[in-house]
């Protein structure tokens, strides 16, 4: 629904809408996966330990390490199934989803011109209409064009209508004048039949690559190049470099893009690991009580933590590394836990 914006405020056309809509599934499923992943075993083992179905496994023998091991073995396949999304898929989907919106044309604007109400849909271009005929005439039309900086034009007719060339949008303006302006004067022109380009100007919609937008492997290389030119520890713009991709790109956004797309993923082995402990059962009641909601609240956190490493990671230097490899240090920490719990049976199993 975010997106209807392309069409209510930038005058795309609903066959650009679904086709942008479809090319941003990738992105939308990238970030809500890990999510879906943890509710998904959570509520599997739930559904079959409650159903006392679980006992056919204990009591043929399978421990529930292996039950474990299992699981996390079968997380690896959604690691890289997040990682081919994060480093390929994403960006490419999201780069066309760019180029889509850069090269459509703004087919809804005839539409979105409505009586008594300043239309600006597109970049440096203003309209105002008294009146909007159901034949499709225009009366009283005020046109405001930003040429440049310092310079505008400004269009009055009495009456108008919006045609259509070749794909291309045109304004047909009968009686009126034509006033432009600059810093030093102004020049009028009347005229008694024009026709007003419209395919000139572009849409508001931003047409500018963004960093999720860039191919991984020219972000590693941005990524390389500001280490070997700035400190690390700096977040000031780098401008030095050739490539235009890197011009003007900050350095926590750079960081922020490599964190998605590499670390991110590898919180699906900790989650797992969290949702199939759910077997894993407290022999005390007071602690059995809890233990279902012990296990989602826990997981919830983690995925919480994953979601806002970044900031802790761009806030404080020093732990740096220590936030890129926290995934990997929980899997490791948690894992040994329920080694011990399951091999050794302690009292609480």
């Amino acid at each position: 629904m975010n997106f209807l914006d392309l069409v209510s405020d930038d005058g795309h056309s609903l066959k650009i809408y679904f086709y942008y809509v479809f090319l941003n599934l990738p992105k939308i499923f990238s970030k809500t996966i890990i999510f879906v992943y943890f509710i998904s075993i959570f509520y599997v083992i739930n559904k079959y330990s409650n159903a006392n179905e679980l006992i056919v496994f204990w009591s043929n023998g399978i421990k529930k390490i292996h039950f474990i091991n299992f699981i996390l073995r079968f997380s690896v396949l959604f690691l890289i199934l997040q990682l081919i999304l994060n480093l390929f898929i994403v960006p490419k989907s999201q780069n066309l989803a760019r180029i889509l919106i850069k090269e459509s044309n703004i087919d809804f604007l005839p539409k979105l011109i409505s009586e008594k109400k300043f239309i600006n849909v597109v970049k440096n271009l203003t309209i105002f209409v008294e009146e909007y005929n159901q034949d499709g005439v225009l009366r009283k039309i005020y046109i405001n064009e930003r040429v440049d900086k310092n310079k505008s034009k400004i269009i009055v007719a009495d009456k108008g209508k919006i045609i259509k060339k070749d794909n291309q949008f045109f304004l047909r303006l009968y009686n009126g004048g034509i006033t432009n302006l600059n810093e030093k004067n102004s020049f009028a022109l009347n005229f008694s039949e024009t026709d007003y380009d419209l395919s000139n100007f572009s849409t508001k919609s931003i047409t500018h690559p963004k960093m999720q937008e860039v191919k991984t492997s020219v972000i590693v290389n941005c990524f390389k190049k500001i280490i070997k030119d700035i400190n690390i520890n700096s977040l000031n713009i780098f401008q030095n470099l050739k490539s235009e991709t890197c011009q003007n790109r900050q350095l926590n956004s750079i960081f922020d893009e490599l964190y998605k797309r590499f670390i991110l993923p590898l919180y699906t082995l900790i989650i797992s690991l969290i949702a199939a402990s759910l077997i894993v059962q407290p022999k005390s009641k007071h602690f059995f009580k809890f233990h279902k909601m012990n296990i989602f609240l826990l997981g919830s956190f983690i995925i919480i933590i994953s979601q806002i490493g970044l900031k802790f990671i761009l806030g404080s230097g020093g732990m740096f590394y220590f936030f890129i490899l926290l995934p990997l240090i929980l899997v490791i920490i948690y894992y040994f836990l329920l080694l011990m719990i399951t091999r050794f049976k302690l009292n609480f199993l």
